[in-house]
């Protein structure tokens, strides 16, 4: 995952500029008021460029975003809120003298776990990062809707006052790894300058099943409370691209 998002990063909020933060952001909290209401404090792991953080704080949490993309934390350091802070880190062992009442990863940003080692290596992390009691929230693809609808080749075309930006990923499927290799290969134009420069990035993408989780979860210290799709509550299929987990940290 080292230079997935190093050129990436600059066209990321282009790309993703149709998301609705605000309603993820509002489903987080809602999470967060059922299984934590208590909670004042979150670690973002894998923030990006700061959009969920942001909204974080104006509920009135205080958020520390950790991302290892240096150009994300660049652009993420430009929200101006004091109860925001970023770091550069990696999610497998970052380390703060801090512990969190709340630890979020949004976006799927789990799902770039692709070796068991580094997956546990995370949740350990986060454990030791979490209160007592804390909770973990993460989304991540889901194994039954690889296999059902099976990854397509998708074509995305955004543009602003000053790029047109032309995505297309071409997915590979690995089932014994339980991987999707995503394939992007991503076209810019400068608007005023004609100038054109293609970027070419794999996605290697972890999908997982409720077992697969539940047994990661028991290993790291963890319960697992409750899992959804992603955003719309719905009871997991084959039809679900994304699911949701909310973990509670239990006392070894």
């Amino acid at each position: 995952m080292d230079n997935n998002f190093k050129l990436y990063s600059q066209y990321y909020d282009l790309l993703y500029q149709d998301k609705d933060y605000d309603a993820e952001t509002a489903y987080v909290v809602g999470l967060i008021n059922t299984y934590s209401p208590a909670s004042k404090s979150i670690v973002e792991l894998g923030a990006g460029t700061g959009k969920h953080a942001f909204r974080l704080a104006k509920k009135g949490f205080k958020v520390l975003g950790i991302e290892r993309s240096a150009d994300m934390v660049g652009i993420a350091k430009k929200l101006e809120n004091p109860q925001i802070e970023f770091q550069v880190g990696d999610i497998t062992n970052f380390q703060v003298a801090e512990q969190f009442d709340v630890a979020t990863s949004l976006f799927h940003v789990i799902s770039y776990l692709t070796a068991n080692e580094d997956l546990i290596q995370t949740f350990e992390n986060v454990h030791a990062h979490l209160k007592p009691n804390g909770i973990f929230i993460f989304d991540v693809w889901h194994s039954s809707a690889i296999y059902h609808q099976v990854p397509e080749k998708r074509t995305k075309i955004l543009s602003n006052q000053d790029v047109k930006v032309l995505r297309e990923a071409n997915p590979v499927i690995y089932p014994e790894r339980n991987v999707v290799d995503v394939n992007y290969q991503i076209n810019i134009q400068d608007l005023h300058t004609n100038e054109a420069q293609q970027i070419n990035e794999t996605h290697p993408m972890r999908h997982f099943s409720r077992p697969e989780i539940e047994l990661l979860a028991y290993a790291t210290g963890f319960e697992l409370l409750h899992t959804e799709e992603f955003e719309t509550k719905a009871i997991p299929s084959t039809a679900t691209w994304g699911v949701c987990y909310v973990l509670k940290k239990l006392n070894r």
